[in-house]
């Protein structure tokens, strides 16, 4: 299978959003608990981000699977970063890190 372009179309979408999440569901509607707790913890820091809904697109799903070397949805990128899933977003969130390692990023959160 060729996965290029897949992983051409996933580096645009880490190119073009400074933060962006591969979920299950939207961030309106997350289809996870997973899911749901990356978008609440980028939600309560007040971090603009994008949201794309992996279900909808099945060799997307796949394909953000391979790209990242990573297993699992949710994956949240930040700044073209990798920074991983559900339970390191939620870790970093109650530590305090994902705003710190946000805010060195560039990324402006609400006060």
């Amino acid at each position: 299978m060729d996965d290029q372009p897949i992983f051409e179309r996933i580096r645009a979408d880490i190119d073009e959003h400074p933060v962006l999440v591969y979920i299950k569901g939207t961030p309106m509607f997350p289809q996870c608990g997973f899911s749901a707790a990356i978008v609440q913890a980028l939600s309560m820091l007040g971090a603009k981000f994008k949201g794309i809904d992996v279900l909808a697109d099945p060799p997307l799903r796949q394909g953000v699977k391979d790209f990242s070397n990573w297993p699992t949805i949710p994956q949240l990128y930040v700044c073209g970063e990798f920074v991983g899933g559900a339970d390191i977003v939620r870790e970093m969130y109650e530590s305090g890190e994902l705003a710190t390692f946000l805010k060195d990023k560039g990324i402006e959160l609400a006060d």
